[in-house]
């Protein structure tokens, strides 16, 4: 199966590989990229919180980018939305670290569970653009909280040559979709290409990602059970 790739492109590598281990043929059509802002990093970390929030291993990226002179407390707790997040954290240093379901508000109800009357208000190392569930969910709990943003993703654009060249060598069967910015911006980069699609199979992350799909491709949509990769690779 011809399958289209929209993840930045370190992500999209990963996910590449292991869709060719099962035997399809991945297009990477990455549509945006990380800009980080290390400095921001830095100096949210320098003022008082009682522990770090992540929900993208791009945050974790974005962390290394300060180098040597960030001083990491791996003992502080860290809450990171899904087991891959975790992983990302594991791999920056981090030890005390609480894994949540997959989504945001999931995460704020672990962390209330796990924190209570907290003494400094919590960091979320975030990105942007972002949904927001999960800082509305942690004002709904009354736990205090600020907002570092220490990247953002950028859109990437490409030459109408690069677009043709994808459509007209072979249709794709499935593209899969991350987010709600992923897929807005995979459908008006493929505005004037609808026809090509007509048989590709949009499989999403989330109901909120499936949202952003154009009502005309609505039919061929597939929604993943939980909001990870593996759940998206189960509707292949």
């Amino acid at each position: 199966m011809r399958v289209v790739v929209t993840r930045p492109e370190i992500s999209a590598k990963k996910t590449a590989e292991r869709l060719r281990l099962l035997g399809h043929d991945p297009v990477l059509l990455p549509l945006s990229r990380a800009m980080h802002h290390p400095q921001a990093a830095a100096n949210a970390l320098a003022l008082p919180h009682s522990a770090l929030i992540v929900t993208s291993a791009e945050a974790l990226r974005a962390l290394e980018a300060i180098g040597s002179g960030l001083k990491i407390d791996g003992d502080i707790k860290l809450f990171a939305v899904g087991e891959k997040t975790a992983a990302a954290a594991r791999s920056t240093g981090f030890s005390n670290i609480h894994t949540g379901s997959g989504d945001g508000e999931g995460l704020a109800d672990l962390i209330a569970a796990k924190l209570e009357n907290p003494d400094h208000p919590l960091l979320y190392l975030a990105g942007k653009p972002r949904a927001g569930s999960l800082e509305n969910r942690l004002e709904e709990l009354g736990l205090p909280v600020r907002v570092a943003e220490i990247y953002e993703m950028i859109p990437i654009e490409y030459r109408l040559a690069e677009i043709d060249e994808l459509v007209r060598t072979r249709s794709p069967q499935a593209a899969l979709l991350y987010s709600r910015e992923n897929a807005f911006r995979f459908f008006e980069i493929f505005e004037q290409y609808a026809a090509s699609f007509s048989e590709t199979a949009f499989l999403c992350i989330s109901a909120r990602t499936a949202e952003a799909v154009p009502a005309a491709f609505r039919p061929h949509v597939r929604i993943a059970e939980s909001p990870d990769e593996n759940a998206l690779f189960a509707l292949l």
